[in-house]
């Protein structure tokens, strides 16, 4: 006698499985499909090369920071990152800092479960930073690790 498999099969939806247009998509002004299949040595290239202005501005866009904020995080003058044209590539250190804050709000959304509410997030004034919002953290390598950190507590359910 044949068993009836059929109903032991899983049926997953196709939803799971079908990327959204990711942060790190925005900044290097690729296809996301393009995107998913690069490896960290590609990026590393990427960074390394320089991006292009647009790609920065989009992400700045994005995650909602004004030039003002964008500028103190990249550590570039406001006035000096508008001089630049739209398809000008902007230097390695300020490409590395923008892959870094891409990887950080990626993160984020992933945490927090919308970019939307990340971003609140990022913005509010925290008794876990001394009263500081997170955003302002962003100027120095630390800070990142810091926010990382802090992520990471939060998606294992462990508050200060």
């Amino acid at each position: 006698m044949k068993e009836d498999t059929s109903k032991n099969q899983l049926n997953e939806p196709m939803m799971a499985y079908v990327r959204q247009p990711n942060l790190f998509a925005t900044v290097l002004g690729r296809a996301v499909g393009q995107f998913n299949l690069m490896g960290s040595h590609e990026l590393l290239t990427m960074s390394r090369q320089g991006l292009p202005k647009h790609g920065l501005m989009a992400l700045a866009k994005k995650i909602s920071l004004t030039i003002q904020e964008f500028s103190n995080i990249m550590h570039i003058s406001e006035r000096t990152l508008q001089r630049y044209g739209d398809d000008a590539i902007i230097k390695t250190e300020y490409a590395e800092k923008a892959v870094e804050l891409a990887r950080l709000y990626t993160r984020g959304e992933e945490v927090f479960g919308s970019l939307e509410k990340f971003k609140t997030w990022m913005k509010t004034p925290l008794y876990v930073f001394n009263g500081e919002t997170p955003v302002s953290l962003l100027d120095t390598s630390v800070g990142f690790d810091i926010i990382f950190k802090e992520l990471g507590r939060i998606e294992h359910g462990i508050f200060a």
